[in-house]
């Protein structure tokens, strides 16, 4: 059976998210300047070479922060175009849950994590 959210719910979940892009988007930049302090400190190829790696994958991840970022503002402004169609009913009104949106958050903050992780055991490697 499919799960129904009233407009505040899907409406909290959005914020939620979008914060937490914001936060991801702003640690991305972090994790860049830490790459940038080894591969000036480490001119070795394999540094070089990982440093690039770690580059890719950064791009990769802002990526699809911006990807996540867009669908969930696009489901919001679903959620607004509805709310004005129908003002009088929509506090009683129950939507679909967005469990797309859920199910790339999820795997967006698994892949995230591993990227962290790793990113880590590079830099306490080579700083």
């Amino acid at each position: 059976m499919e799960t129904k959210k009233t407009i505040y719910q899907l409406h909290e979940e959005h914020k939620t998210w979008l914060n937490k892009l914001s936060f991801y988007k702003d640690e991305l930049k972090i994790m860049d300047n830490r790459i940038l302090e080894v591969a000036k400190k480490n001119t070795s190829n394999e540094v070089r070479s990982l440093a690039d790696h770690f580059n890719n994958l950064l791009v990769i991840q802002k990526e699809q922060i911006d990807i996540l970022t867009h669908d969930i503002k696009s489901h919001e402004a679903y959620l607004e175009a509805a709310a004005l169609d129908n003002p009088n009913g929509i506090d009683t009104e129950k939507f679909s849950d967005h469990k797309k949106h859920r199910e790339s958050m999820t795997v967006f903050e698994k892949l995230f994590k591993e990227l962290r992780e790793e990113l880590i055991d590079f830099l306490s490697k080579w700083m």
